[in-house]
């Protein structure tokens, strides 16, 4: 399988219920269960521990977020020796309804800075491991000293868990730390990417929480511990929610290091053991750009205010803050990948043990399907196509038929997730059909296969 080609302060809120922070997230209504790999073993083994979110509850100031922070999609295996599993978190998140604008100057830290639509944790950038320049050395983490005062707490030079950990993470782009199973980057999966920096789908296929499509507004994916949205790679081109869709494009640069060297830190590609410091290694070696005039560049905190299909200028005419969840051009995760360095709003999202008294429990997630949409990438296709819905309450079956009106492959989206990839290398050039049916209601979409 190859690749797919694919605000500030709100001024009015209408009804609770049109809120994203209530109606965007994912309810298990089927009773879905998480899975995970065993490395060895491309079988996965069913959990006993209900994935996604489990209830959504609200007033007038919160909604309130009961989930296990395992995800409908497949995790696992973590194959750079970490030896924990996903396990249930079992959290409920308190999101404010009406995020404000804060400071700017509040910075992301290690552990949770967000949560995903699924009650999957987002982290920033960082690992916990960092370069010490009294010792010269890797300091934090398994293996190495600790860092004086604490992971990156006084440290010149911090590792980006990105391009370090890569060989950690599974085909959705996450691991877990302790058990907390989180992504730190754009979670769509590795072998849906232009260029592929991965192969461990190939083994051990899973389907992330999205799939990047250039000719659409991304997906609503959760929100930031700021209470302010978060928003997959693509968008409107003009913040009043006009215009092509575009690329949100990161405004930190590499920095160019003439000397090849970084101050009170590793030279540039210097080895230790089996890592190399290259460019790019540490958080340290970007640089933010300011891009004025270009709506597409984000601003520092990796977001802009806008609006967006959740949040229509119709009911948002000041628009809302939104962070982008940012690739380059070959759709790899570029930093600061989500939010960060510092959140654009004040930390407002909290965990609490309960619920308090006089909320309502969304009954419905917005999820009806009587107009059920379904995009195609890429189409024409060659290797396969990947079918995107919005996400849903119960299973639906794919079928893709020829034009004889004969089944010719199946799959299925199950509940919690949003897509499914018929592989197409075996089938013959021609037009086709990809049906999706969640019992009640169906979609037919034609697609032409060409290799």
């Amino acid at each position: 399988m190859k690749k797919v080609l694919f605000i500030f302060l709100i001024s009015s809120y209408t009804f609770a219920q049109t809120n994203p922070a209530i109606t965007g997230w994912l309810i298990n209504t089927t009773g879905i269960t998480g899975r995970h790999y065993v490395a060895g073993n491309s079988t996965p083994i069913v959990d006993a521990v209900q994935a996604n979110v489990q209830t959504v509850q609200y007033n007038a100031t919160y909604s309130y977020i009961s989930a296990t922070g395992i995800p409908a999609y497949i995790t696992g295996p973590f194959q750079d020796g970490n030896p924990s599993l996903a396990i249930a978190q079992n959290k409920i998140f308190r999101i404010p309804l009406a995020p404000v604008q804060g400071t700017g100057t509040v910075a992301t830290t290690g552990g949770n800075i967000g949560v995903f639509k699924n009650g999957v944790a987002l982290f920033d950038y960082r690992d916990g491991v960092a370069w010490s320049s009294t010792t010269n050395a890797l300091c934090g983490g398994p293996g190495n000293p600790p860092c004086a005062g604490g992971p990156g707490s006084t440290q010149a030079w911090n590792r980006d868990a990105i391009p370090a950990e890569r060989a950690g993470f599974d085909c959705a782009k996450a691991h877990p730390a302790m058990g907390n199973y989180h992504h730190h980057q754009n979670p769509s999966a590795f072998n849906l990417d232009l260029v592929v920096l991965s192969n461990v789908c190939a083994t051990y296929p899973a389907d992330g929480l999205y799939v990047i499509n250039p000719a659409q507004h991304s997906p609503l994916l959760g929100f930031a511990y700021d209470g302010f949205p978060i928003y997959g790679a693509y968008a409107y081109t003009n913040t009043n929610g006009t215009g092509a869709i575009t690329r949100m494009k990161s405004s930190y640069q590499l920095k160019s290091y003439p000397t090849g060297l970084r101050t009170n830190g590793p030279a540039i590609n210097q080895v230790v053991g089996t890592q190399t410091f290259f460019n790019g290694y540490f958080r340290e070696d970007y640089e933010y750009i300011n891009h004025s005039g270009d709506a597409t560049f984000l601003d520092s905190h990796n977001g802009r205010v806008c609006n967006t299909p959740e949040y229509p200028a119709s009911l948002y005419p000041n628009g809302i803050y939104c962070y982008f969840a940012t690739v380059d051009a070959n759709h790899n995760s570029a930093y600061p990948y989500v939010v960060g360095p510092t959140f654009y709003g004040n930390i407002t999202v909290s965990t609490v043990t309960s619920v308090p008294g006089g909320t309502t429990t969304l009954t419905s997630n917005t999820f009806e399907n009587s107009d059920l949409k379904v995009t195609i990438a890429p189409n024409p296709a060659s290797e396969f196509i990947a079918i995107q819905t919005p996400m849903a309450e119960n299973d639906m079956d794919v079928y893709l038929i020829n034009e004889l009106g004969q089944i010719v492959k199946t799959s299925q989206i199950l509940q919690g997730s949003t897509l499914s990839i018929i592989e197409t290398d075996t089938v013959y050039n021609g037009i086709y059909f990809v049906k999706v049916t969640d019992g009640k209601n169906d979609k037919t979409v034609k697609v032409i296969i060409t290799k």
